[in-house]
């Protein structure tokens, strides 16, 4: 350990955070997790991580990789073990601008991103909130507002720089270290720490983007016509349905269609719009044409001692009816936890199943349930949360990794099919043999 700690300091150029520091309370938690690891890493380089990532391994500790920080299990902070913090690691650079390829720090943060292309009339399929990281998002998914027309945010990853369990970097792309590359797309942080990524961004208008509120008592007969909109709507149209927003009333609060449309045509935007707007009785529509970058939001970080619960699914085109009449039941019903439904299809639809290891390609809709407060109110709300998903069970499928609060086993066959597991597993036997990097939905090299 002292020989490791020595190498350590002797060759990484950032900054080492360690308990007693004046800025150890705030680098020592991640936005949703609080932790106490015993040294947190702040690479200025690619050679720092390569020292941390050597260092952690070296010593036997246990090692978290953060990027934003947002990740709703904790997996961006530990107790006792290594921290690399990316932040630093943030630039935006458009290294080919016929080509609209986009080279972008692992560190960044998805608000970066967006008001870096802006000027530039370009935009990059990603999240819908500002202080995410590009790296956590990308590597499990990415279904935010352009999701429809321009796919995941891991389908604009044309390639990667990744520091291995070994302290290499390597490239990973459709022509280099291929296996790696399908594995990163959806395997999350299992094979190494993504210190740069290259993306294919796409030229962007201002997009028609609002809120369009209906009564509770509709919530049923909203969502069932909002979801059949959405399987013939033009991809363009991409929209989230909230539920019991506690913020709003819990069951008593309006039932919150959230429209983004990928263009600036107004008569374009109307007729896909409009129809929602006929769904029910409109009491409030704020939709207006916006800059791409002003509809991602500010995140929150959780005060002391509030925690925050989150479980997700997928529902395809045959069980949308029943799981949408399910939500809506319990949305109006007395400990109501948030729900969330996100319309997906589209350009996700499109892609082949075993393109990349993000396996639910053929989904209409994933949906989210939260719970947030304190410990007891936490636990109080188990037994209902629990009855909510066991009435689901038979008609959902799998678990979107970007919105799990827990990690067990269960999840993880949940997030990736038994041929995809195995498949990631075979990477991961390869790369990081050692599983060093654990601290996610861990794929076990088997």
């Amino acid at each position: 350990m002292n020989s490791a700690l020595e190498t350590l300091r002797r060759d990484f150029g950032g900054d080492i955070v360690e308990p007693g520091a004046a800025e150890y309370a705030s680098a020592s938690r991640s936005v949703l997790a609080s932790g106490s690891p015993a040294y947190v890493l702040r690479p200025k380089s690619v050679g720092d991580v390569q020292a941390g990532v050597r260092f952690a391994a070296g010593a036997g500790l246990v090692l978290s990789v953060r990027g934003g920080g947002h990740g709703f299990a904790g997996f961006g902070t530990n107790d006792d073990g290594v921290v690399i913090d990316l932040g630093r690691l943030a630039d935006v650079e458009i290294v080919d601008k016929e080509r609209h390829l986009v080279r972008i720090g692992g560190g960044a943060t998805w608000g970066r991103v967006a008001a870096a292309l802006a000027p530039h009339g370009l935009a990059i399929s990603s999240g819908d909130t500002k202080s995410v990281g590009v790296g956590g998002l990308t590597l499990s998914g990415g279904i935010g507002w352009k999701v429809r027309k321009h796919g995941l945010a891991l389908d604009n990853m044309v390639a990667a720089e990744v520091v291995t369990a070994d302290g290499e970097v390597v490239r990973a792309g459709a022509e280099e270290n291929a296996e790696l590359f399908w594995a990163i797309r959806g395997g999350g942080g299992n094979f190494g720490i993504v210190t740069a990524f290259e993306f294919a961004a796409h030229p962007t208008t201002d997009v028609f983007f609002g809120r369009i509120a209906f009564p509770a008592p509709e919530a049923a007969a909203v969502l069932r016509g909002w979801a059949d909109h959405l399987r013939a709507a033009p991809e363009e149209l991409t929209s989230i349905a909230n539920l019991a927003n506690p913020l709003s009333g819990g069951p008593q609060a309006p039932v919150e269609i959230h429209v983004a449309f990928d263009g600036d045509d107004p008569e374009l935007a109307a007729q896909a719009i409009d129809p929602i707007r006929r769904l029910g009785t409109v009491i409030e529509d704020d939709v207006a044409l916006r800059p791409y970058a002003d509809t991602l939001v500010d995140g929150a970080t959780l005060p002391p001692g509030i925690h925050l619960v989150t479980r997700s699914a997928f529902a395809g085109r045959e069980s949308v009816p029943e799981v949408l009449r399910i939500l809506a039941e319990t949305g109006a019903a007395e400990q109501a936890p948030f729900i969330s439904v996100r319309s997906v299809g589209g350009a996700v639809s499109r892609v082949p199943h075993d393109t990349t290891a993000y396996a639910h390609r053929q989904a209409e809709l994933m949906f989210v349930t939260t719970v947030v407060g304190p410990e007891p109110v936490i636990q109080a709300a188990g037994p209902v949360l629990e009855a909510i998903w066991t009435r689901l069970e038979p008609h959902v499928d799998g678990a979107y990794a970007n919105f799990l609060a827990s990690a067990t086993e269960e999840d993880v066959a949940a997030i990736y099919p038994a041929r995809t597991y195995e498949r990631l597993a075979a990477v991961k036997r390869q790369y990081d043999p050692g599983n060093l990097f654990a601290r996610n939905h861990n794929i076990r090299p088997r």
